[in-house]
């Protein structure tokens, strides 16, 4: 999502089609993903006809892209409550990719949760769940953080499409 000049806010393609590829997520991000859609489908119910569908997960209130400028608001915000130094949203890659070098996964799985490299959904599941216990165990939560079982490349209900 970007705002261009002429066109307000413009939602654009990826670089190349091998931006596109899907990834694991723990099965807890799933559950927050489904409250949100329920939550999305009462806004949408709320707004009647001033809701505008746009085809993306993130919204606002009536269905409209969310600005990248609101967007970097928010989240300066939320670090200001948590008391933590302000970082750039997109930082947030490069944090998870420390985590999980700290953690002793391989680089290759690492790029290709960046974007970068192409493994196997199996190995991303892997990695995402040691991920997940690493930042419940840090965050005192010791809920559970596995994604759905799977042995192979086949897509999941836990596996999401990045475009």
């Amino acid at each position: 999502m970007q705002r261009t000049s002429t066109g307000g806010l413009t939602t654009l393609h990826t670089k190349t089609r091998a931006s596109e590829r899907l990834i694991a997520l723990p099965i807890r991000c799933v559950q927050s993903l489904k409250l949100h859609h329920e939550q999305q489908q009462r806004e949408r119910e709320a707004s009647g006809i001033m809701w505008q569908p746009d085809g993306h997960v993130f919204t606002t209130l009536q269905g409209r892209p969310i600005d990248p400028t609101n967007l970097t608001r928010a989240f300066t915000t939320l670090l200001r409550k948590a008391d933590l130094r302000r970082i750039r949203f997109h930082d947030l890659r490069h944090s998870t990719a420390a985590l999980l070098l700290e953690q002793g996964v391989e680089l290759v799985v690492i790029k290709e949760l960046l974007g970068h490299a192409h493994v196997r959904l199996r190995l991303q599941r892997d990695v995402i769940n040691t991920l997940s216990t690493t930042l419940s165990t840090a965050l005192g939560n010791p809920e559970s953080t596995e994604t759905a079982n799977g042995d192979g490349d086949e897509p999941l209900p836990c596996a999401v499409s990045v475009h």
